[in-house]
């Protein structure tokens, strides 16, 4: 190998590197029935990770008023290492539906994901507040309620939860109540 090689090689790994420690950069994580959320507030910005063992979606909801009611969901799943993650809002205590179709507006950023050993991960971020009526506004400093889930081994968002769990946690302090 030349050089010239050498030095691009080298910077390549060096960059992979750099990227791989800035998807895994989290101050916070918890894990409930089977699903890990971990999670930084960055200024306005919320940077999360989902995973669960799953081939099919995983989910994260913020702010439910009963059930699902209310809640500002963030769904994805990865199909041949494509990452497909949507905006949904509880409409019903028991359904939800994308942000867009309700006249909202789209707020998640695709950051990355992954399938790997069985295990679903999805990465993402969300404004703290986005001004859309179907995004709930996340506090620093007080208790927000997270609900998890995840679908069967199966990459379409249409099948129900297979498992799903709430907490209650202090997105500031990753205090969980």
């Amino acid at each position: 190998m030349n050089r010239t090689m050498a030095v691009m090689m080298c910077g390549l790994i060096f960059i992979c590197g750099v990227v791989t420690a800035q998807g895994a950069d989290y101050d916070h994580e918890i894990e409930q029935k089977g699903t890990t959320f971990a999670w930084k507030i960055d200024g306005d910005t919320l940077h999360a990770k989902v995973s669960a063992k799953t081939k099919g979606w995983v989910a994260v909801g913020f702010n439910p008023s009963k059930k699902m009611q209310d809640a500002n969901f963030i769904l994805g799943y990865v199909k041949d290492g494509e990452v497909t993650v949507v905006d949904h809002f509880g409409d019903k205590a028991t359904s939800h539906s994308s942000d867009e179709e309700l006249g909202g507006t789209s707020d998640v950023t695709v950051v990355g994901g992954s399938e790997e050993g069985g295990v679903t991960t999805i990465e993402f971020t969300i404004p703290m507040d986005s001004g859309d009526k179907y995004d709930s506004v996340l506090s620093k400093d007080g208790d927000t309620v997270v609900l998890f889930a995840y679908g069967p081994d199966r990459d379409s968002f249409k099948p129900r939860h297979k498992n799903r769990a709430e907490v209650t946690v202090n997105l500031g302090s990753g205090a969980v109540k």
